[in-house]
């Protein structure tokens, strides 16, 4: 995976054989242990691995749940329960997985927010970024897949009023919208179908985050002053001086996930999806899961049409789009400036997008009444304008702070002012 000279010499005749017919334990060595790290690199550099170890909870606890649950409208919501109930250590599985998927989200917009940050995406990491992008998206519909299993209220309401924003599509959203159904209404067609993409996904997104990995490893990471590795002493293996940091920040993270999995598990859902599937009765709010909202907010906050562009298809086209911008990103951000820490200006603008999205996350909370559409407006436009407007003007306009000569400098200069 390292695009370095490789350093690993096999200590037996046994580890000698293995290296000459399959070089895994040279390809471990190569990227988790002599693998050369900037030795700048600080606590938000520590998600990736948190990510990692969290899809693998995923994939585990969700192989075991899929051996007990019955994917069938008739059955689904009563398997679940008999899961809590019956299974051994079943409502501990269901627990982690559930609140696994929150947590997974939680590390991974932290992640996303430190690309953004220290300027991640900027060449030569377009590909790296785009392949994050990928991850990201492949998560959301294995999630929204996932919330649909447990068939109770919020789940089929869900369902329904997601693959309705197809219809908004002309011509081809109705054939879409049907394939996912699997009929014209959510049935057991549709939760058979979801069953068996969101058991196939992870897989998936497992795929994607070698070549993501891989990808790194090419290219190298990133650190805080944006400034490239010049010589051997801008670095440090990556274990154990690496794995330290890591391994205490997954540890700190698994403390908080194990407090809502054994004394709040229900706090990140929904009561009305304690309450069976019923077609005849809604919910008084129909709302997703909490890592959905900002979304949400964005898609709700359409309520006008534009030009031959109706209020619903507007409000798809919006929220599909607050993703697909981010693919376009390193094209976006003229600054030759990588880090945020050298651009005063921006670093403004940074920290007002930050609260403009947890902003648009509360607002997708509340009713689609009163003002409410009228701010998730106001911070879709923002939302929006970060990317197109401040981005592309403030790259050519803002003048930087003075970038160090090196990492090692960097590091130097922070040690002499403590």
């Amino acid at each position: 995976m390292s695009s370095k000279p490789s350093t690993y010499i096999p200590t037996s005749g046994i580890m000698r054989w293995v290296d000459t017919r399959l070089p895994l334990p040279r390809l471990i060595s190569d990227s988790f242990v002599t693998y050369p790290v900037p030795r700048n690199l600080n606590y938000a550099y520590t998600f990736g691995g948190i990510l990692a170890l969290f899809l693998v909870i995923q994939i585990l606890t969700g192989v075991v749940l899929a051996m007990h649950y019955a994917a069938s409208s008739e059955l689904a919501f009563n398997s679940v329960e008999r899961i809590m109930r019956d299974v051994n250590w079943g409502w501990l599985l269901r627990y982690m997985h559930a609140n696994g998927a929150s947590f997974f989200f939680i590390a991974v917009y932290l992640h996303i927010f430190r690309g953004l940050y220290y300027g991640s995406y900027k060449a030569p990491r377009e590909i790296l970024w785009i392949l994050g992008v990928i991850i990201f998206l492949l998560m959301m519909a294995t999630a929204f897949m996932g919330y649909v299993l447990p068939w109770g209220q919020m789940s089929f309401w869900g369902a329904t009023v997601i693959t309705g924003f197809f219809t908004a599509f002309p011509v081809i959203g109705e054939p879409i919208q049907t394939l996912l159904l699997g009929g014209f209404a959510v049935d057991n067609p549709t939760l058979n179908r979801f069953f068996a993409l969101h058991y196939l996904l992870p897989f998936m997104i497992a795929g994607v985050v070698v070549l993501h990995v891989w990808a790194l490893h090419v290219t190298g990471q990133t650190n805080p002053t944006g400034v490239e590795v010049k010589t051997p002493k801008d670095t440090v293996p990556f274990t154990p001086y690496a794995t330290i940091k890591d391994a205490f920040a997954t540890v700190a993270f698994l403390a908080v996930f194990a407090y809502f999995v054994f004394y709040m598990p229900n706090y990140l859902g929904h009561p009305d999806n304690y309450i069976p599937a019923n077609s005849l009765s809604t919910p008084a709010e129909i709302v997703p899961e909490w890592y959905f909202l900002p979304f949400y907010a964005m898609l709700r906050a359409i309520t006008f049409n534009i030009g031959p562009i109706d209020s619903k298809l507007g409000g798809v086209l919006v929220m599909f789009g607050s993703i697909i911008i981010l693919f376009f990103l390193p094209w976006l951000d003229t600054s030759k400036v990588k880090s945020t820490t050298y651009r005063p200006i921006y670093k403004v603008f940074f920290w007002i997008f930050a609260i403009n999205a947890i902003f648009l996350g509360w607002l997708g909370s509340r009713p689609a009444e009163g003002i409410y559409p009228l701010l998730s407006l106001i911070g879709t436009i923002y939302y929006f304008g970060h990317f197109m407007i401040v981005l592309p003007v403030l790259g050519l306009i803002e003048k930087p702070k003075k970038l160090p000569a090196s990492i090692t400098e960097a590091v130097l200069a922070k040690s002499a002012k403590v």
